[in-house]
């Protein structure tokens, strides 16, 4: 079954971090990429840009932007056994220790219906 591991912050969060949060989430992203390559459950994985340089489109065409306030950092996409498996990973995560940050967990819907 495969799930969609989404990273979400808050961009204030994000900015108030200190140098040693911020290694201490690269060396846990680092550790998590390890384990799920090493079981063979990561399928990808990115990291999306500054959430100011998006643009967001909404009903008839009207734009707006640069988003504020929450937003996805990036994701991981991972095949695993179960839901469970997939909260277990998850946790794994330094962003679900960070106030401001969290971890979004998602079945990913197949065309015939529901992988999960």
């Amino acid at each position: 079954m495969k799930y969609l591991l989404i990273l979400q912050a808050d961009v204030e969060a994000l900015d108030e971090l200190t140098e040693a949060d911020r290694v201490s989430v690269r060396t846990g992203h680092d550790e998590f990429r390890r384990i799920t390559a090493e079981a063979g459950e990561l399928i990808s994985r990115e990291a999306l840009a500054d959430p100011c340089t998006s643009t967001v489109v909404c009903r008839d065409g009207i734009r707006s932007g640069p988003f504020q306030g929450t937003s996805i950092g990036g994701y991981y996409l991972v095949d695993v056994e179960s839901k469970a498996r997939a909260i277990e990973l998850a946790d794994l995560l330094p962003d679900t220790r960070i106030d401001g940050l969290a971890v979004e967990i998602r079945p990913v819907m197949l065309s015939a219906g529901a992988d999960y």
